[in-house]
């Protein structure tokens, strides 16, 4: 592997990570490619964590192994241990850690001081990723005179400067308001794809796996469930976690001729769909209408239901109505009002049959 203190050459990341705990058990596999950002999502207590200490070597694994740049960082058959010191990994906390006492110039050089360059070459690389995330201006200020997007830009820096073989971003997001999580979201993306190594980041907020990430690793109780590119995942979820996570419909079915009975009732129509044998159905809730009386109109899928929750989100009020099939309906508060929606309402619903995402379950 060779550095020039802007781009580096390694071989990525590839694991298989398995850790017992007890009654929980981590059973994963993971590969990143130099350049990628692969994100980790999954719910609390999935064993994410678990997943990225062991790559930053917190945690030894009890079975697998982890190889980082072409080295074999733990492999406990064989015996092969490499320390956390050692493995050249760069982490950027959800907190960011920077030292308080410390200036951003000061809190940047820690990185490649751990890595055991000399002060003054040290405080040059910090220099030089200092500029590069722009932070010039900020270089002597404490971090409790900065802000919470540029405290993650300086931690983000000292990782960088410690010439990193695999950058570890564990819920970067996680201390910044809602107010700044855009505009650093965008920022971050820019910077990690300048960066040339693997990254892996850790997150259970969907939004950022899809603008921060290429591919997409989702992990429940232990396992991986579903990997693929981020729009892949996001267009077609394999599990219900994932789908509500993105905020979708998401329906089991079988398929013959166009037409998908649902498991726990209920037929959707989608003549275009070649798929044969169990399928998913993904279906966006601002794609489902909800009426008062049945619909008439193009719609090929119309049944009945029942308003079972009514709950705001953003500009939008998601109903859920349970029926044949159950499903989520986005609507205006407007159409809240004049609909009289409200827990116990029999309404219609209705969706074309091109708004299903039909495929192979």
């Amino acid at each position: 592997m060779a550095a020039d203190g802007v781009g580096i050459v390694t071989r990525g990341l590839s694991a298989r990570v398995v850790v017992d705990r007890g009654t929980f058990r981590l059973d994963a596999e993971i590969a990143v490619a130099p350049g990628e950002v692969v994100a980790v999502l999954g719910p609390n207590g999935a064993g994410k964590s678990t997943l990225l200490r062991s790559v930053c070597g917190l945690v030894p694994i009890d079975d697998g192994l982890i190889e980082l740049g072409g080295v074999v960082v733990d492999h406990p058959q064989s015996g092969a241990w490499v320390g956390v010191a050692q493995r050249r990994v760069g982490v950027v906390f959800q907190d960011y850690r920077l030292f308080p006492h410390l200036s951003v110039l000061d809190n940047v050089a820690f990185g490649p001081r751990t890595a055991g360059r000399s002060r003054a070459e040290s405080r040059a690389r910090a220099r030089t990723w200092i500029s590069r995330l722009g932070l010039e201006p900020l270089a002597d200020r404490r971090p409790a005179q900065i802000s919470g997007g540029q405290a993650q830009r300086a931690a983000l820096a000292r990782a960088l400067a410690a010439d990193p073989a695999v950058l570890l971003l564990d819920e970067p997001m996680g201390a910044l308001d809602v107010s700044t999580r855009l505009d650093v979201r965008g920022e971050l993306r820019a910077h990690l794809h300048e960066y040339a190594g693997p990254t892996l980041l850790v997150t259970h907020d969907p939004l950022d796996a899809l603008v921060l990430a290429d591919r997409i690793v989702v992990l429940e109780d232990g396992r991986v469930t579903q990997q693929g590119l981020a729009l892949e995942v996001a267009r077609r979820p394999a599990t219900t976690y994932i789908a509500r996570l993105l905020g979708l419909n998401l329906l089991r079915g079988r398929a013959l001729d166009g037409d998908i009975a649902v498991e726990g009732g209920g037929v959707l129509h989608a003549p275009d769909v070649a798929a044969h044998g169990d399928v998913l159905v993904a279906v966006r809730p601002s794609a489902v209408a909800l009426h008062a009386h049945r619909p008439e109109g193009s719609a090929r899928n119309v049944w009945q239901g029942v308003v079972d929750g009514v709950e705001p989100i953003g500009d939008r009020v998601r109903v859920t109505v349970s029926g044949e099939p159950t499903v989520m309906v986005d609507v205006t508060p407007a159409a809240v009002v004049d609909l009289g929606v409200a827990p116990g309402l029999p309404v219609w619903l209705s969706t074309k049959a091109t708004e299903l995402e039909v495929y192979p379950g």
